[in-house]
């Protein structure tokens, strides 16, 4: 069966963009993205470039871990107002809209039921695992979902912004066993963990 596998970008905090919703990798951000990050990136995780980065680094590695991308509408209107209507043209592309409408790229499948129906939906259909690519708000809807978290840790601190899982997830603490970590001569590291199949029972003590 297909994993569902957040791989997502946050900061020591635990933080995945500013308070606006602003990328700290991006054009605009305040983490230059180091060569050594880069340079992991695109050798184990190719089919993660944008299309237009994928074009602009010469990068034409299909990958070997994702055929399917999952975005949320708001982190796909960031490409949105940037011109882009399909980032991940070599992926099959999903937004998950409600209020979206139409898609503005026949490549592109606009979804506006359930995110969880939708994903179990998909897990029994042959291919590569699922990508998660956010934002937080689908993360959290479809946190009981996640079999994989990948995490890029960047050496940052933001003190607010938006987490990892949304500002709206609700309160279902799990165990992940880290698998594989990969830690750069800058400060980042790539962390692998797998859900645990016990959930954790919190403790309340007076």
């Amino acid at each position: 069966m297909r994993k569902l596998v957040y791989f997502i970008a946050s900061t020591l905090d635990g933080f995945i963009a500013g308070p606006d919703g602003g990328d700290p990798s991006g054009p605009d951000g305040f983490w230059p993205i180091p060569e050594d990050y880069l340079t992991h990136l695109i050798a184990t995780y190719p089919e993660t470039l944008p299309g237009p980065a994928r074009a602009a680094l010469g990068v034409t590695a299909e990958g070997t871990h994702f055929d399917t991308v999952l975005e949320g509408r708001r982190s796909y209107q960031v490409g949105l107002d940037a011109g882009v209507t399909d980032a991940y043209p070599h992926l099959r592309h999903l937004v998950f809209s409600r209020t979206l409408g139409e898609s503005p790229d026949p490549a592109v499948e606009i979804v506006a039921s359930d995110p969880v129906a939708k994903v179990r939906e998909l897990k029994q259909e042959d291919g590569k695992d699922l990508w998660l690519v956010g934002g937080g708000e689908l993360a959290g809807a479809l946190y009981p979902e996640i079999d994989r978290l990948i995490v890029k840790l960047s050496p940052t601190t933001l003190g607010a912004g938006i987490p990892l899982f949304g500002r709206g997830a609700a309160f279902d603490p799990t165990a992940w066993s880290l698998t594989d970590h990969t830690v750069l001569e800058s400060g980042a590291a790539y962390l692998t963990y797998e859900c645990a199949t016990t959930k954790m029972t919190p403790t309340v003590t007076e």
